[in-house]
């Protein structure tokens, strides 16, 4: 938890057992996308059951709020076939329901039929995320890279960005099958192409307050 404070990131190891990731295996292999991703994940109950099975690891409760509940799902397989690279970001956008009319709401999208918007700093700075990994990722395997601290920074223009990550440090995390990356969507990532040969399969969770400001509704209540 400190570390999780301090620097908007923390890999804790060993919240699911091997028979759970075998279980996910499935799940995951049946969605059937053909694709490097999809989002919308929480329409299915293994999906739900998964958010409240990680969420009561002591680690992961201790960050998160008893009244925040999982607001998004997001499924990522990287590859030597299904490769990219990421340059560092923060996660800006929300799903929500449907459109709201406000000038501290900007950037809106559709992505996979759903509707995206960047919210104010005040709601992003509560959000916490929790990448479950299914498989190995090593170095070779396009970890997620972190710039401890940032946080901290606000909403970042991507040359400053940049520059941050490059005066550094940099911290990459890997993590072993039914390890879990928790993370500020707000703290500076990057991951670079995988190199090897395996696959690095994750779900992405979103967990946030249940009440948004603006009249913002989540998709799923």
């Amino acid at each position: 938890m400190n570390s999780f404070l301090r620097d908007g990131f923390a890999v804790i190891p060993d919240v699911l057992d091997q028979d759970e990731c075998v279980a996910l295996d499935g799940a995951v292999s049946a969605l059937g996308t053909g694709t490097p991703g999809t989002r919308n994940l929480l329409t299915h109950d293994w999906c739900c059951a998964l958010a409240a099975r990680v969420r009561a690891h002591p680690d992961v409760a201790a960050a998160i709020p008893d009244d925040f509940i999982a607001v998004q799902c997001t499924y990522f397989e990287k590859s030597r076939d299904q490769n990219w690279l990421v340059p560092v970001h923060q996660d800006l956008s929300i799903p929500v329901r449907e459109r709201v009319e406000h000038p501290a709401l900007r950037g809106w999208s559709e992505k996979e039929g759903g509707l995206f918007v960047q919210p104010p700093l005040e709601v992003l700075e509560q959000l916490v995320a929790l990448r479950v990994h299914l498989d190995p990722c090593l170095e070779q395997d396009g970890p997620l890279q972190f710039v401890p601290a940032s946080h901290t920074l606000g909403k970042i223009a991507a040359e400053r960005a940049a520059a941050i990550k490059r005066a550094g440090p940099v911290v990459t995390c890997t993590l072993a099958p039914g390890g879990v990356l928790m993370m500020r969507p707000l703290a500076l990532h990057a991951s670079s192409k995988a190199t090897g040969t395996s696959r690095r399969r994750v779900l992405h969770f979103v967990f946030g307050p249940r009440t948004l400001p603006y009249g913002l509704r989540w998709p799923h209540l």
